[in-house]
């Protein structure tokens, strides 16, 4: 089902056509936020800068480390003097940390114009607005959600991909996250409404669906079924077009066999599992109020691979959490050996005011934490490499991404995902059809590294499915006056795709 939404009272005359940046801090979550934030930004008459002079800015913010803030007050300053030289301009903060700071946003960065919450982002064009008629800041913090995010117009950073909330909110207490906090208490979608916008992102060329929640699979609970997330699993499997489903992300104490089975009796989920641990030791993880210990976590891994044997797994952990021993520590790394992640996302401890953690005795020194977290680097890169090396001399398709690897101009590939999430780096043999983003190829892995797969195929072992993707990225292209990919065979020379260049958020 489409919902055409009706377009406000424009903030700015069409004549003016002002333009917008938004910079994000964060998740997924926060990601997903952003494009209803340029959706709604648009849809008020604003369009997208592209010089980086932008007459609204808006920051959507994290709050779960403490560079966060670092960040955000840093970008705020360098704006000040920027704002100074141009009447007119107008900053606006939201997302986690506005909704945590609140007044002291506006204290230590006063000409911010804007400071909105978790709760109110469907708000945005409107403050903004009444900043510039009272020409005053405007403070708007709700405690709970106003209307839910994914009613709100969108503006998708990738046509052949989108992002689709299940649930906002959490209900788990962990001691080191402030989230609860900030984004409430946890709020399900109906099935209906979630399999609607999946069809309609695939009506509009998607073929990729990524699933969003801060704990997917306690998903249902709210409307009393406990299988809720599994069964939507397998009804996306009946969507006629959606070529790769993701979710993100489970937390292992709620995660159920029911979930397993799902995910590996659905053709178009894809051989891909995020499973946080945070720590591998049991102490620590009591400590963290995780509620499950290390050997069941290494249970669900060894089931899930039972099940799908070629699934790459990735994680979170947090090294230096108060309290940790050497012994802990150690109890983490074994785990990490165990577990054989494709990839881990590692952090060092992060004392969030607010949060139970935060008043722990043993708040361990930088030192330690570095030490430990060096060591931890070097054993999880190892275990990528070696992963990574398995998979030379398989064939992987991959989904093409607009986004370019940093040495592409050298070495003339083209990059994307596979099926598991790993990211690839390939060239096309000369003579041979160039994909668009949102195209699918297979190639031959021929080389590996830690964090990519390169693929340099020869003919025999390339071939390119043109997509409805594609298709769309070319119609997005030529909405945009940019042309689209006009090159089909590939020379010695360097390939032209007719894509500007895409920044990635940070």
């Amino acid at each position: 089902m489409s919902v055409t939404f009706p377009a406000p009272d424009p903030i700015v005359s069409s004549a003016e056509r002002r333009t917008y940046q938004v910079r994000t801090f964060g998740c997924q979550m926060n990601v997903h936020d952003s494009e209803r934030l340029a959706g709604l930004l648009e849809n008020a008459g604003l369009v997208e800068a592209t010089d980086g002079q932008a007459d609204v800015v808006v920051f959507n913010t994290c709050a779960v480390r403490e560079n966060a803030d670092n960040k955000l007050y840093g970008n705020l300053g360098q704006l000040a003097p920027v704002k100074e030289r141009r009447p007119g301009m107008q900053i606006a903060v939201g997302g986690c940390l506005a909704q945590k700071d609140r007044e002291t946003i506006l204290r230590k960065a006063p000409w911010v114009d804007v400071v909105f919450g978790t709760h109110n982002v469907g708000s945005l064009p409107a403050l903004l607005e009444r900043a510039r008629h009272n020409n005053e800041a405007q403070l708007e913090i709700l405690e709970s959600l106003d209307v839910f995010p994914s009613t709100l117009p969108t503006k998708r950073d990738a046509v052949y991909s989108g992002w689709v909330s299940i649930s906002v909110g959490c209900n788990n207490t962990c001691t080191f996250c402030i989230v609860p906090s900030l984004r409430g208490k946890e709020r399900d979608r109906r099935p209906g409404d979630i399999l609607a916008e999946v069809q309609a992102l695939v009506d509009d060329g998607a073929i990729e669906v990524t699933l969003l929640g801060q704990n997917v699979n306690s998903y249902g609970v709210e409307f009393g079924d406990r299988g809720a997330f599994a069964k939507l699993l397998r009804a996306c499997g009946d969507i006629a077009g959606l070529e790769r489903v993701r979710f993100t992300s489970p937390h292992p104490a709620a995660f159920t066999d029911d979930v397993i089975e799902a995910m590996a009796e659905t053709p178009n989920v894809m051989p891909q599992l995020h499973m946080p641990l945070q720590s591998g030791s049991d102490k620590v993880l009591k400590d963290m109020r995780r509620s499950y210990r290390s050997r069941k976590f290494l249970g669900i891994l060894d089931k899930v691979r039972d099940r799908i044997p070629h699934a790459a797994i990735s994680t979170d952990i947090i090294v230096g959490f108060p309290g940790e021993t050497e012994e802990d520590f150690q109890a983490t790394l074994d785990v990490v050996e165990q577990s054989r992640f494709a990839t881990a996302f590692t952090f060092q401890y992060s004392k969030r005011p607010g949060t139970p953690a935060a008043d722990l005795p043993e708040q361990l020194p930088k030192s330690v934490v570095q030490e430990r977290y060096e060591r931890l680097i070097a054993l999880q890169d190892r275990i990528s490499a070696e992963e990574n090396a398995k998979q030379v001399g398989t064939q992987v398709e991959v989904l093409v991404t607009a986004q370019q690897g940093r040495k592409a101009s050298e070495t003339n590939r083209l990059s994307g995902r596979s099926r598991d999430q790993r990211l690839v780096h390939f060239s096309v043999p000369e003579g041979a059809a160039v994909p668009r983003p949102g195209d699918l190829v297979n190639v031959t892995v021929t080389e590996a590294a830690p964090f990519h797969l390169i693929a340099d195929p020869v003919p025999a072992d390339y071939s390119v499915r043109r997509s409805r993707a594609g298709d769309a990225w070319d119609r997005s292209q030529a909405d945009s006056c940019a042309a689209p990919a006009a090159a089909t065979t590939a020379g010695g020379k360097a390939v032209s795709l007719g894509m500007p260049a895409l920044p990635v958020r940070s």
